[in-house]
């Protein structure tokens, strides 16, 4: 794709997982690598002019963020280097106080590792960046639009310069190759300096919205990181590590950026505005709730597209339905979310509720659009792990807490007219066993009435 006059390649993990416009799939390069697997960066073109580092492991499941950080950003070095590139940008996050949560600190150790390179960076560190899809803007989302009120922990005082993803993006278009940037560090931020208190408010405000919130000083980090985890859609794991975060006053220091780029800042209640006409508009490209690492299935999750027999529990249900084909698939790219699960919502909430409780997703995850999936995506307790609109087959696999695995699968059969809807169980244990058996009587009204209202709706 050229842009600006640049070439630009894309470096991803799983090229299926990216679904663009029909204008653009012919106009964009991507290479297949991982920075954690070195042997994969081989694929990388040498002679790239430029690259930008985009990757952070604060999201994963298994709680080694750090270590992941360190030798993604060692093996990026050595990859670059057997390069043309001449010039890297890294953004970061605002690491200005001696005492930083280890997010922070990790950001600062990774920054250090990159300028260990003899490629010339610039680092770019940012606050909390206010943009839809973002892991901080869908949290304080959740928390201003379900609790009108909040008693919250006393990190609500600690100050932040938040700063639009339309001004993050501007800055790393704008200062790529910009050589007065080179070998230098700059903190990005928009015009106001606000607490999360304050933000919260403000965000309150912009949706119309009364909200009273009280500050309480007797919240531990850890009861403080179960009160996001059951409140938003955050991961327990990334709740833990934003609590230790916030403690960090994220406010510009490292002043000089607006000396080489002149870029016109939105504050923070305009960058929450743009942030709902994307969604407004269904734009939202990505969010960070179909991230991969903060799963519990590999990371390459197409391994999961072929179901399991040997030793499972299956429901099937298969309903014949008249008319257009596209209805009905439709009605399927539709499900979870706002739509919910056509059938007992009451019983899919409970489900979400003792999810959450033992340590699980639960619903609150929702979905990205409510029209588009794709392969990878976060839809409720489900991951999507193929979205063929074409061949009319979606397939689920469940990320809920269970003593086994669970897939969810609708296919359209087009000549018949039918929709077959197949739940498949591969049990761990005789636990799993009986927690099948239990659930048959539910799963004969459940199953049964959401295929019926997918066929005929």
């Amino acid at each position: 794709m050229v842009m600006n006059g640049h070439e630009v390649t894309c470096m991803v993990r799983d090229r299926r997982r990216i679904e663009l416009e029909e204008t653009l799939i012919e106009k964009v390069s991507f290479v297949e690598a991982d920075l954690l697997k070195p042997d994969t960066l081989e694929k990388i073109p040498d002679d790239i002019e430029a690259a930008y580092y985009l990757v952070h492991s604060m999201g994963s499941s298994g709680g080694k963020f750090q270590d992941l950080e360190i030798q993604a950003a060692q093996n990026f070095n050595a990859a670059m280097e057997n390069t043309n590139c001449k010039h890297i940008v890294f953004l970061s996050g605002i690491v200005n106080e001696e005492s930083l949560s280890r997010h922070l600190r990790s950001r600062l150790q990774t920054e250090e590792i990159l300028q260990s390179s003899a490629i010339p960076v610039t680092v770019l560190r940012a606050a909390i960046i206010i943009g839809s899809g973002g892991a901080s803007f869908e949290i304080i989302r959740d928390l201003v639009e379900k609790l009108p009120v909040m008693v919250a922990p006393k990190w609500l005082k600690t100050r932040c310069q938040p700063i639009a993803i339309r001004n993050v993006l501007e800055y790393l278009e704008k200062i790529l190759l910009k050589e007065e940037a080179y070998h230098k560090t700059f903190d990005i931020g928009g015009p106001d300096i606000l607490t999360y208190k304050e933000m919260l408010l403000q965000f309150a405000d912009v949706r119309h919205l009364k909200r009273t919130i009280i500050s309480v000083p007797v919240l531990s980090p850890r009861i403080s990181s179960y009160w996001l985890y059951f409140i938003t859609s955050t991961s327990f794991p990334l709740a833990q590590t934003l609590v230790d975060s916030m403690k960090n006053e994220v406010i510009i220091q490292n002043k000089g950026i607006e000396k080489i780029l002149d870029i016109e800042l939105y504050n923070y209640k305009q960058a929450v505005e743009r942030a709902f006409d994307r969604i407004a508009q269904n734009e939202v490209i990505s969010s960070w709730k179909d991230a991969l690492a903060s799963s519990n299935i590999d990371t390459n999750l197409m391994e999961y597209i072929r179901l399991p027999t040997y030793g499972c529990f299956e429901d099937r249900k298969e309903k014949i339905f008249k008319g257009d084909d596209e209805r009905v698939i439709n009605n399927i790219w539709k499900i979870g979310g706002k739509t919910g699960w056509y059938s007992s919502r009451w019983l899919w909430e409970i489900r979400g509720y003792i999810d959450k409780v033992v340590g699980g997703v639960g619903l609150r995850r929702g979905r990205r659009s409510p029209s588009l999936l794709v392969p990878g995506d976060a839809l409720d307790f489900w991951r999507v792990l193929m979205a063929d609109r074409k061949e009319g087959r979606l397939l689920l696999y469940a990320e809920m807490k269970l003593p086994g695995e669970a897939w969810l699968e609708f296919k359209i059969d087009k000549e018949k007219k039918k929709l077959i809807q197949t739940a498949t169980f591969r049990p761990s244990g005789l636990f799993g066993r009986l927690y099948w058996y239990s659930l048959l009587p539910f799963h004969g009204i459940i199953f049964n009435n959401m295929a019926a209202r997918i066929a005929h709706n």
